[in-house]
Formats: C-alpha cells, structure tokens, sequence
C-alpha cells in the first residue's frame, strides 16, 4: 500500500482533550478521528490493527470450540425486565422508541440476547457443552467519557457465553476461555496480570479480570510481594493484623465536638489518631436501614458489604433516615444504643478502645469498647485493601497497582438461565436449568492498551503480531529515480511473499518521513536511498532498536521474512 493511496494523517501535536499517552498516540498517528465525546471513527491504518486484533480473538475462540454468532445490538426492553437487570443499567443505556412507542434498548452486553437463544434452540443434554461468541458493536452512556477508547460510549466488544449441564462441566468451559484469554494476550503482545475480581451487575459468584498494569489504569488493584494472590480493589481481601486486646474499665463518656462531623476534624480535635475513631455509616439495604462500622482510617467497600448480605442492594440513607434512626444530624451517628441492624469491619472484632459518634448533635463518645457497648450483628471484611495490608493467602504485605481491564471471566450459575427457562432434558428425561459461564473482551480497549504499554517518547512500538504494516518502505528522496524504482521492486516483491508494506511515497523531507515512521511504530523500517544504493544496500531498521543494518538488495526480502516468521 503506498501512503499515497490510503490516508495517513499524522499530527505533531495531541489534541487537548488527549490525556494519556496511547489516547494521544492514537490521535496523533491518524489511528482514529473524535466524533464527538466517546465517539471515534477509525481510520485505515487503526482500523487494520484492530482487524488484527479480532482475528487473534476469533482463532483462539474457534480453537477452543467456541461458535460464532451475531445478535442484534437493538433489543427489546422486555427481555432486560425479565433478567431484572433493567433496572440496575437503565441509567448506562441508550434508550429508543420505535413507531409502535415500544422502547428499545442498544445492547451494552447481551446475556439476556444469548439466554433466549439457548432457550429456544437447547432442548437435550446431547446439545451441550456450547460456548457462543461475538465480536461486536457495544453501547454504554458513559457520565464521563475518557481516554479515547478506554471508556467511550461505542466501543467493539468480543462476548461469549458458555452452557452447560452442571457446575463441574461449567468449570471446564470457564478454563477454556480462561486459557485461551491468556494466548489472546500473549499473541496480542500484551503482558497481563489476571486478579480475581467482583461479578458486579453481571451476576454469578466468581470472577477473573484481565489487567495491563499501567499508572494511566483506571481499576485499582492488590497483589502480593510474596505469593500468586492478585484482586481488583472491588473485590480484594485482607489478612487482620494480629494485634493484642485492648479494653477500659472506663464507660463510653460525652465530649462535645461542636461542628466536627469529619474524622479529620475530630481526631484533630479529640487529639486521637483517626485509627482510633470508628465511623458509623447509614445504608439501606434493599430498602431498609442498618449501620456499618469501619476505622476511620479506611474506606468502606460497598461491593464486599453486599456481597456479605448476600447480594442486596445499597444505597447511602438520605439524612432524614439518619435522623429517623439515629436521632442526630448526619456527622454525628454512632453504633451505641442503635436498634438497626449493625454490622462491622472484621479489624474491629479484636476489643479495641475507640471514639464513635454519640447520636447526639455535636457530640461524641470516648472510651467505647464495641464488643461491649454496641450490638453488632455481624464481622466481616469490609474495607478496601490498600498497599502494605496483609495478603490472605500468606499474611505477607500486598502492594497496589494500577491497571487496564481488558478482559473479564465470569462463572454465571444459573442467575440468567433460570430467568429466561434455559433448560434442557437429561438422560433420564427430566427437565434441568444449564448452567452459564460469559467471558468478554474489549476489542477497542485492547488495541489502545497494547500502544499503552508499549511506546516511547517518538511513538508507537506495534508488536509484529497486531501492526498495521510490517514493513514501513522510506524513499528518502522520491525525485531520485533509481531509489523510487528500486523501492517499487522491492514491493512488489515483498507483497508477492505476504509481506505487508506501507510505501511511504511522500515527496517530504527525509526528517519528516522518518519521524513518521518512529510515530506509527510499524516494526520494520526499510530505507532506500541514493547513500544505500551506492553500496548496493537496503537500510533496515527494527523499531524496537536502535541500530541499524545494511542488507544487499538481493537479500532484503529474505532477511525480512525471516525477521517475520521468527516473530511468530
């Protein structure tokens, strides 16, 4: 392909609203044009890795026997009514009505889609195991759309669901895709870090997400300096530390804290460290109100509280609920004398001497033992793991990362399958519900992550496996005849042994053409000019190399493809 033919448009400079650095590589080498916020057109070059993208996904999924399909991306709101899941997304969908005024929805994930055509077309054991994959356009009104296609509002999605007769052959196809997730990366050139994770609104009861470490990442995670233990914050655990009891004879005693609400404010002012404050929390849960007591040194984590309550859904109590039920404006709340239910943090089960809230206004109560002053209905963990906690595994000290989900695992159960009567008979002629596995990769994601975690200061480096081109032809000076005639047979050549060339045929300055070519990171860089030539030479350059060598003519094709195969 000559780079006249196609349209490369590259920029010296990222666009303002570029903010890390693959979103700003990908603007600045023509790889994709905003449309608007969360909207990307891809351009010829974005769009042929991308389509390389797909075609790694799409080997590995019909390797590991999984069968593609395509469903619609319009969908009827009935179906999402009938999961009960409706409710939980309508805010992240787009939304529409047809001429008969009945709403519709574009699809921001299609577990609903695939559960009604496993059960209209799966009616007997003999049909399963059957994993059914996609890879096709998303939809989700992101509040905030950023960095470019990390989280956009369209974006291409790989989605796959598996069906099985039982929970142990379920696990088989979770491994399948689990394994074959880790050649898709592999092949993709990515290095990812899997973490265990939470299933959120997708359901089930386990999950693992794929992650490229990257500062820019947008999902916090913990993993341990010692052994294999890695999980997002949204589900990380902890190991307690194992610190001696602490008690008083003292009863929990009145200060006045007037108009301290903060733990800043009133560890500053009862002159304690905020590890030794607990606060108390009003949430409701599935409607009704209960308390839940962290340190005030941490951070609630809402996706382990519902977990523990098995699955209920949360939101934070308005403040006349806090008054209602703690008899104090909010700032003020405490776990002694509450008659809600009351549930802690696991750390705060060892006795501990503590400051909590008084439920009175500007007032506070010292010297509080929980285990003897509160009524806690249960422990669990309920805090987000953060650098220096202990791992659950081996009690050594976890470290926190960032990082790019990029894939996600997920072992459904029959969460969706029951829903939609996704059954099948057995052997012996009785009617059993299949068992769900979904799996998903960000297509769009993945092409953006591979740039983020490999470039440098002059561009791109595309891993062979996922570049537009493998060969970027420079003709320094195209008004040199033999050099343009040359580079043309070379080619010709190159292309005639499968060879993807992009023929930079710009009249421009050598500086500019080469500044390009780091930019668009294309592996290989092979340079015809009147210096080479006189030497009988061709200059080839690997973009991930500094130096450079001096091939014959005769040899170069040879030479490249042999760099080519080995590669693979």
């Amino acid at each position: 392909m000559r780079w006249s033919q196609t349209l490369v448009t590259t920029l010296r400079e990222a666009p303002q609203d570029a903010e890390i650095a693959s979103h700003k590589l990908m603007m600045r080498a023509g790889l994709i044009m905003k449309l608007g916020g969360g909207l990307y057109t891809f351009l010829p070059l974005g769009l042929r890795a991308l389509r390389k993208v797909e075609k790694i996904v799409r080997e590995e999924m019909d390797h590991a026997g999984a069968v593609e399909v395509l469903m619609p991306a319009l969908q009827p709101r009935e179906i999402w009514e009938q999961s009960g899941r409706y409710s939980v997304l309508r805010d992240a969908m787009f939304k529409i009505r047809d001429r008969q005024d009945r709403e519709m929805v574009l699809g921001p994930t299609h577990e609903e889609v695939i559960t009604d055509l496993a059960a209209r077309q799966i009616n007997s054991y003999r049909q399963l195991p059957k994993t059914f994959y996609q890879i096709q356009t998303k939809f989700r009104d992101e509040i905030r759309p950023r960095f470019g296609l990390m989280r956009a509002k369209e974006f291409s999605m790989k989605d796959a669901y598996s069906f099985d007769v039982s929970w142990e052959a379920a696990d088989q196809s979770y491994q399948a895709m689990y394994d074959a997730y880790v050649r898709i990366f592999k092949r993709c050139g990515l290095k990812t870090k899997v973490v265990e994770a939470d299933t959120g609104a997708m359901g089930g009861n386990f999950s693992h997400e794929f992650m490229v470490l990257a500062d820019s990442g947008e999902d916090g995670l913990v993993e341990c300096q010692s052994c294999t233990y890695a999980a997002n914050l949204e589900r990380a655990e902890r190991a307690l530390p194992q610190t001696a009891p602490e008690t008083t004879e003292r009863l929990p005693r009145s200060v006045a804290t007037p108009d301290k609400r903060t733990i800043e404010e009133v560890s500053a002012f009862l002159k304690v460290e905020c590890s030794d404050l607990v606060k108390t929390l009003v949430y409701l849960a599935n409607g009704e109100p209960i308390a839940v007591l962290v340190p005030g040194n941490r951070e609630l984590n809402e996706h382990k509280l519902a977990r523990a309550l098995g699955g209920v859904s949360l939101q934070m109590a308005d403040d006349d609920t806090i008054r209602r039920v703690t008899g104090s404006p909010v700032g003020f709340a405490g776990p002694v004398g509450l008659t809600i239910p009351v549930y802690a943090d696991a750390e705060l089960k060892t006795s501990r001497v503590c400051a909590t809230g008084a439920n009175a206004p500007d007032t506070h109560l010292m010297d509080v033992v929980l285990q003897r002053d509160a009524c806690i209905s249960e422990y669990y963990d309920l805090v987000i793991a953060h650098e220096g906690d202990l791992c659950p595994r081996c009690r050594a000290p976890m470290r926190e990362k960032r990082g790019i989900e990029v894939g996600h695992v997920f072992k459904l159960g029959t969460k969706y399958s029951k829903a939609f009567n996704a059954s099948y008979l057995d052997a012996d002629g009785n009617r059993q519900i299949s068992v769900m596995g979904c799996y998903g990769i960000g297509v769009t994601r993945t092409l953006q992550a591979i740039i983020e975690q490999s470039h440098d200061e002059n561009g791109i480096i595309w891993p062979l496996s996922v570049a537009p081109f493998q060969v970027n032809l420079v003709v320094p000076n195209v008004q040199h005849a033999p050099s343009l005639q040359a580079a043309e047979s070379l080619q010709t050549e190159l292309e005639s042994q499968g060879i993807e060339v992009l023929f930079d045929d710009r009249d421009e300055r050598p500086g500019v053409k080469f500044k390009d070519s780091d930019l668009l990171g294309i592996p290989i860089r092979a340079v015809v000019s009147e210096r080479s030539l006189a030497d009988g030479c061709v200059e080839v350059k690997l973009r991930t190399e500094a130096g450079k060598s001096m091939i014959p003519v005769a040899s170069v094709s040879s030479r490249l493809l042999s760099i080519i195969e080995g590669a693979k």
